[in-house]
């Protein structure tokens, strides 16, 4: 009987280390783990309900050590180095930005790049915000765009708002 326990455990085994491989977070392969714990215990000849015991007990503790470690290499950290760090930055016009000639340099810290902007061309000597890095181009809005819209966007919520509470 212990023979036949040996090879359901080895089987459980194998199906959750396979499983494991089409889904993430290292969860199938703690209870394939407690699996080759029981049998290993079937192979020394342990009563069943000690494999289950050992199966459910080495399953939890590979759970509890494994998921953490799952977690961190899952997680997505953002990048502050590489090209993503000037996203959101603001920038001096250094060349006027014109779309139309794709022409225009701005300089975010130290570094000087070459520039565009979605809308009307952008002068020399104006604050920008990069808001995303195209190849060797950084795409800008002038600030004082953003800091309109946002005006616009407070004014437009506070009508509707008041809107709202008039409606009640």
């Amino acid at each position: 009987m212990n023979d036949l326990f040996v090879w359901i455990w080895a089987a459980l085994a194998i199906v959750f280390f396979i499983a494991e491989v089409f889904t993430m977070g290292f969860f199938l392969v703690c209870f394939g783990i407690g699996a080759v714990a029981a049998a290993l215990l079937a192979v020394l000849g342990v009563s069943a309900v000690w494999q289950l015991v050992a199966f459910i007990a080495v399953s939890l503790v590979a759970l509890a050590f494994l998921r953490p470690l799952a977690v961190r290499m899952t997680t997505h950290v953002a990048n502050p180095g590489g090209i993503d760090r000037v996203i959101g930055k603001q920038a001096v016009v250094l060349e006027e930005i014109n779309p139309h000639t794709a022409t225009g340099r701005v300089r975010i810290e130290r570094e000087e790049w070459r520039a565009d902007t979605y809308g009307a061309p952008i002068p020399k000597g104006t604050l920008v915000v990069v808001m995303e890095v195209t190849g060797t181009r950084v795409m800008v809005t002038p600030v004082s765009a953003i800091t309109q819209d946002s005006v616009t966007d407070s004014v437009q919520n506070s009508t509707e708002n008041s809107e709202e509470n008039s409606n009640v």
